[in-house]
């Protein structure tokens, strides 16, 4: 697949992808992170991309005060009518993650299904996420991030998945760039019940810099925060090369980490 330009991230989204298989598992992931991150419903969380919001949603309606940041004001939109129409408190605001300057106002913070990591435009930009991560975060605050597996990229690419819903099959196609160490995405969707037209190309939608478990590791350690565990899958798998799924729990320390410079992780 050719490679895509540089603010991808800033054009591609539409509410279509609230159709997508992946949207039906909201409700075990969040199970997920309350179980394993020992969640009390008492905490302030940050939603780091949230999209259309399943995520904050699905917490404020356990209890949780939630936050949602997104960049793309489709989203946001969609966010707001659904907690409203659902009766939901739920915070949502439209902004660049690098725009956010939140001071150890969170008990947690996610970045979801991505969330953005790895998806701008070079290395010291990506670092500017995690730098809000741990700005955002109290001390002794929890992260969670659900990304794709570098390792996995490394061995696998190029490889095509496909995922069935109730309502749909996406199909996804993945390739690798070793030299900028990104993965491009290319996919599409057929809907159950309507006649499946093939595409006439998959084209690359995202092009996104992976990461290695040991690199996040230091990345996070040098914003003072600490990787505790990692897996493959919300069903609790542990990580694996073989899995194209790195989640990835860390912790900030109880001491202060500010003043922290971003440096680029080769």
């Amino acid at each position: 697949m050719k490679e895509v330009k540089p603010d991808w991230y800033k054009r591609i989204w539409t509410l279509d992808i609230k159709q997508m298989s992946w949207v039906e598992e909201t409700g075990r992931q969040v199970d997920f992170l309350v179980r394993e991150m020992g969640l009390n419903g008492s905490e302030r969380i940050l939603d780091l991309a949230c999209g259309f919001g399943r995520h904050s949603i699905a917490l404020a309606k356990r209890g949780f005060r939630v936050v949602g940041v997104d960049i793309t004001p489709d989203y946001i939109s969609d966010a707001v009518k659904t907690a409203k129409s659902e009766g939901v408190e739920a915070t949502f605001i439209c902004s660049d993650i690098r725009d956010i300057r939140f001071d150890a106002e969170f008990d947690v913070v996610l970045n979801m299904a991505d969330g953005a990591i790895g998806y701008l435009e070079n290395e010291q930009e990506n670092l500017k996420i995690f730098d809000r991560i741990a700005a955002a975060l109290k001390p002794g605050g929890k992260h969670f991030m659900d990304i794709c597996n570098r390792e996995h990229a490394e061995s696998c690419f190029p490889k095509r998945h496909w995922e069935v819903g109730s309502s749909s099959v996406s199909l996804a196609e993945f390739s690798w760039n070793s030299e900028s160490k990104r993965m491009l995405y290319g996919g599409f969707e057929l809907p159950f019940g309507k006649v499946a037209q093939p595409p006439a190309e998959i084209c690359p939608h995202s092009c996104t810099r992976l990461y290695h478990k040991q690199e996040l590791a230091d990345i996070l350690a040098q914003r003072g925060m600490k990787l505790l565990k990692t897996w493959s899958d919300y069903d609790g798998s542990p990580d694996s090369f073989k899995q194209m799924q790195l989640m990835v729990y860390s912790r900030k320390s109880l001491a202060s980490c500010k003043n922290r410079i971003s440096q680029p992780i080769l």
